[in-house]
């Protein structure tokens, strides 16, 4: 699958000022939405179409879906009705809940929300069939813009609805995300947090509920008076048990949202309650403090008013905190600002983005229980510097996501496992080697290799220079990938494998001695009996020359030069012209074939006459070359097969392309300083 090159260089966040227009027309919202009324007509969104590759892309609708504008199956349809709220949002047959349970939590701050969902749209006079909604992705704001056409059977919504019939908003924004994620189908089975943190730009943290804090209650109380986003769910032991219903009405491996967390005075003491929402709209706990408990009747009707506490079956419902903790495995928090939950002070965070990819045979090395591989995985330098006010440590958080893997389902991608680990930087720099990692054990890791959009997790390290190394758990996994760094104090990252250089020796010309060398000889003897008077031999020619010289070779094991690699040879070597090569010119290229048949020796380390692409990166480096890690995934895509092996006449092919191109840079360099030059003197 493609992976587009990206700058690495580390960025700041984007700020929600303004969102970029995603649509193919290159056109936004506004502009869309004044040409459809200028030309009368309903917008139809030709990046999105109303067909089934829009809903499904691994199967048939198993009903025949109708799609319809809100307008042909209500009267007066409204975009929101009485403000936007959790009741709105009652799950379809589409296995979306995550998602619904995101959205719940996101009508619970009225800011984010409009970010989301911008409010300024409606069914008036002005009504066009286009929307539109915003997403944060991978440190950018998008703007998505849909039609309104919406699947239907028998005239009701088929996915996503509003408990108000003639209600939309909740439904569009659905549509709006499954065209950002690629089809409808791709929204099936998620984490809560994934979308929590498309809707907010936030960072995402979870918690074990068997395993949590003492003050896990404060915990929760401060989250949702921040405004965060707070999800929680019931873990599975197998794939049966998904959206099994337990005695108490609640439903497994299903996301629900966390609306609400208070005290309430009973029988002369204060209980501790959560409230929750299931996204069905629907089935609901029925233990203590359920809808109709006895509880309730021991609680002051003032009191239930201020907890909103009715007995609807609206999916909504309070639990005693004991409880929920009993009940519920797994809390996720999304947080707006990264700062700590147990911490009763706010802190100005700073941000710094990195994208990269990881890439089979190149820079998708595995976790470090594949040590020969675990080395070439991208690695990111970070300086802390200033610690902590009044400690001795310097805070950070590092989140690492892997992007689009939704969006390539329709390709049969899925998550991959990934985490990280962090090395305590030695004094040189560049990209570390194999060796390092045998020898030196990790300062810190995410606390599991999970395959979930993110992982991310707070550490406390004193000041000092560290080496990050995200990566996939199994080698050979290929993905694009972005890692946010939040520190409480200013932290400097670099990229070690951003720099390109060359360090090659200067070429030698061989000095005439009087007395040739025995194999000068046996070359000269070759030349002359191939070229004729004039020793200049062609591709084809030199072709025969270097295979029956390097077959008789025992140090090397090859097949035999490709005619590609001669004329590369001749390409690089001939100086007159005439795309011959000369004895003399053969006599210095054979030096540099010396050398680099060495180097390739070097690293095929079990003499099969290929080396693993993996170990390209240390060969260039002897050679002369360091690559960033976009051109040497780019030569190991050229060079390497199915296996990761790179042949000598490959590895040839390399070297003499990148020569080439090193001295018409450094030609392109010299023209450059002469032009300069030229312009300070006049």
């Amino acid at each position: 699958m493609p992976y587009l090159y990206q700058d690495s260089k580390p960025r700041p966040p984007v700020l929600p000022a303004t969102a970029r227009a995603t649509h193919s027309s290159g056109k936004a919202y506004q502009e869309l939405k004044q040409e459809c009324l200028h030309r009368g007509v309903l917008f139809e969104d030709p990046d999105f179409p109303a067909c089934n590759s829009s809903l499904f892309f691994s199967e048939k609708p198993p009903i025949p879906f109708i799609w319809k504008r809100p307008g042909d199956i209500v009267k007066d349809p409204k975009f929101i009705v009485g403000g936007a709220t959790r009741t709105d949002i009652c799950q379809g047959d589409l296995g979306d809940c995550w998602l619904l349970a995101a959205i719940a939590s996101l009508t619970l701050n009225e800011k984010t929300l409009a970010r989301v969902v911008p409010l300024d749209q409606n069914f008036g006079p002005d009504y066009a069939g286009i929307f539109h909604f915003q997403f944060w992705q991978h440190n950018e704001w998008l703007d998505v813009v849909i039609d309104d056409r919406l699947p239907t059977f028998k005239g009701r919504l088929v996915f996503l609805h509003s408990a108000e019939h003639n209600e939309f908003w909740s439904a569009l924004l659905e549509k709006a995300y499954a065209k950002l994620n690629g089809s409808y189908e791709a929204l099936k089975g998620g984490s809560t947090i994934e979308a929590m943190e498309d809707f907010t730009g936030g960072v995402g943290e979870m918690y074990e509920v068997k395993k949590a804090p003492d003050n896990f209650y404060e915990i929760l109380e401060k989250a949702l008076k921040r405004c965060s986003m707070v999800g929680c769910s019931i873990d599975t032991s197998s794939a049966a048990e998904s959206e099994a219903k337990t005695p108490f009405g609640l439903i497994k491996g299903h996301a629900y949202s966390v609306t609400g967390i208070d005290e309430v005075s009973y029988r002369g003491q204060r209980v501790q309650l959560i409230r929750i929402r299931n996204p069905w709209g629907q089935v609901e706990w029925n233990g203590p403090w359920s809808d109709n408990s006895l509880e309730w009747r021991s609680v002051s009707p003032a009191e239930q008013r201020r907890l909103s506490q009715a007995a609807q079956d609206d999916g909504e419902f309070w639990m005693k905190f004991e409880d929920f903790k009993v009940h519920f495995d797994k809390v996720e928090i999304c947080n707006l600002t990264p700062d700590a939950l147990e911490d009763s002070t706010a802190h100005k965070w700073e941000v710094i983005v990195h994208q990269g990819s990881w890439v089979r045979g190149s820079t998708a090395g595995g976790c470090r229980n594949f040590l020969e591989t675990f080395w070439t995985n991208p690695q990111i330098k970070l300086h802390l510097t200033e610690k902590d006010d009044g400690e001795d440590d310097c805070t950070f958080i590092a989140a690492l996501m892997q992007k689009d893997r939704r969006k390539l389902r329709r390709l049969g991608a899925e998550m991959l496992t990934i985490g990280y680990s962090i090395y305590e930087s030695p004094s040189r720099g560049g990209h570390l080697g194999k060796d390092f990692f045998r020898y030196h054990p990790s300062k810190a890791r995410s606390k599991t290799y999970i395959n979930l959009r993110e992982v991310s997790n707070r550490f406390k390290l004193p000041p000092g220079d560290y080496i990050l190394v995200p990566t996939t758990f199994e080698p050979h996994q290929e993905a694009d990938f972005c890692l946010r760094i939040f520190s409480e104090k200013k932290a400097i990252t670099e990229d070690l494998d951003e720099n390109v250089a060359i360090d090659l020796p200067e070429p030698v010309n061989p000095t005439p001695t009087p007395q040739e060398t025995e194999e000068e000889k046996q070359f000269r003897a070759l030349f002359e009996q191939i070229s004729g008077k004039d020793m200049e031999i062609s591709a084809e020619e030199l072709q025969y020359v270097l295979n029956v010289v390097l077959k008789k070779a025992k140090n090397i094991k090859f097949k035999s030069l490709s005619l590609i690699s001669c004329r590369n040879i001749i390409s690089l070597m001939d100086t007159s012209g005439n795309g011959k090569l000369e004895f003399s010119e053969f006599k210095i290229f054979w030096e540099k074939l010396k050398k680099w048949i060495n180097i390739f020796l070097q690293f095929d380390f079990d003499k099969s006459g290929s080396m693993s692409s993996y170990e390209l990166r240390s060969a260039l480096k002897t050679a002369g070359y360091q690559l960033n890690n976009y051109l040497l995934q780019l030569i190991v895509l050229r060079y390497s097969d199915e296996q990761f092996q790179i042949e000598f006449d490959d590895f040839l092919n390399c070297l003499i392309r990148l020569e080439n191109a090193s001295r018409v840079f450094q030609a392109l360099s010299v023209k450059n300083n002469e032009f300069i030059n030229l312009n300070i003197g006049e």
